[in-house]
C-alpha cells in the first residue's frame, strides 16, 4: 500500500479512528453510487480509504445503504468495519451516528469523511489532523473553512463523539457544531479539496474545467 513520509503519520501520542459515509441512493447523479466513480482507474471510495489509513488512521468504519451489494465487494481487501445503515433515506444524521456508534471508543479523535470528495488525499487528511493538534485552547471539533465555505472532513475530540451520542437522534455534527461554537475552530485555508464534492454529472463535468481532473463510470455495471 502507499505510504507518506515520516513527517506526515500521526504523532504517537495521537489515534485517529474515522467513520467514512457512502449510504446514499446517489439521486441527483441518476440513482448511481457516486463513491463507485473512478478517478485515475481507481473509485473514489478506495481513494478515501487508502488515504485514511496511509496517515496512520487507526480504526475505519465504513458506512453503507443504498448500492451496498456493489459497494462492499471492493472493500474486501481492507482492514475497516463495513456497517449497513437499514434506512438511509431518514436522513444522513442516521449515518453519522451509526457510524459513531459502531467505533470501538478507543481512539483519541474521530475523523468523518464523506465517500464523494473526489481530490481528497493523504496529504490534506493530514493537513486537517495538524490543524486540530494545533487548535485553540478549548476547542474540541475541527473544520476545514475554504474562502468563507465550511468543508468536510470534520474531526473532533472523543469526547464530542460521546456528547453526539447523548443527544437526541436529530443531532449530527453539523447540529452539534451550530449549538457549541465555543468548541469549534474554523481552520481557514486555501484548499480546494475540502470543499468539492460530485452531486450531479455538472458536478463531474466542473471538476475536470476547474482540475482537470477527469471522473468515469468505468465498471460494466455502471453504464
Amino acid at each position: 500500500m502507499t505510504t507518506v513520509p515520516a513527517a506526515h503519520t500521526i504523532h504517537p501520542s495521537l489515534s485517529v479512528a474515522a467513520v467514512l459515509l457512502a449510504a446514499g441512493a446517489g439521486t441527483r447523479m441518476g440513482y448511481k453510487p457516486k463513491s463507485l466513480l473512478e478517478l485515475d482507474g481507481v473509485p473514489l471510495i478506495r481513494r478515501q480509504i487508502m488515504a485514511l489509513q496511509c496517515v496512520g488512521v487507526t480504526e475505519l468504519v465504513v458506512v453503507l445503504g443504498h448500492h451496498e451489494s456493489e459497494i462492499a465487494p471492493l472493500l474486501k481487501d481492507f482492514a475497516v468495519t463495513l456497517v449497513t445503515n437499514p434506512n438511509p433515506d431518514a436522513s444522513p444524521i442516521s449515518s453519522q451516528r451509526l457510524g459513531l456508534q459502531s467505533l470501538t471508543g478507543q481512539a483519541d479523535v474521530v475523523l468523518m469523511a464523506l465517500a464523494d470528495q473526489p481530490l481528497i488525499d493523504a496529504q490534506d487528511v493530514m493537513q486537517l489532523i495538524d490543524a486540530y493538534k494545533e487548535r485553540p485552547e478549548g476547542t474540541d471539533l475541527v473544520f476545514p473553512r475554504v474562502q468563507g465555505q465550511p468543508g468536510n472532513p470534520v474531526i473532533f475530540s472523543a469526547k464530542v463523539r460521546l456528547d453526539m451520542l447523548a443527544c437526541p437522534p436529530e443531532v449530527g455534527c453539523k447540529q452539534w457544531r451550530q449549538q457549541h461554537m465555543s468548541q469549534v475552530h474554523a481552520f481557514d485555508c486555501d484548499n480546494l479539496h475540502f470543499v468539492q464534492d460530485v452531486d450531479t454529472p455538472e458536478d463531474i463535468d466542473k471538476l475536470r474545467l476547474s482540475s482537470g481532473r477527469k471522473l468515469q463510470w468505468l465498471r460494466p455495471t455502471l453504464p
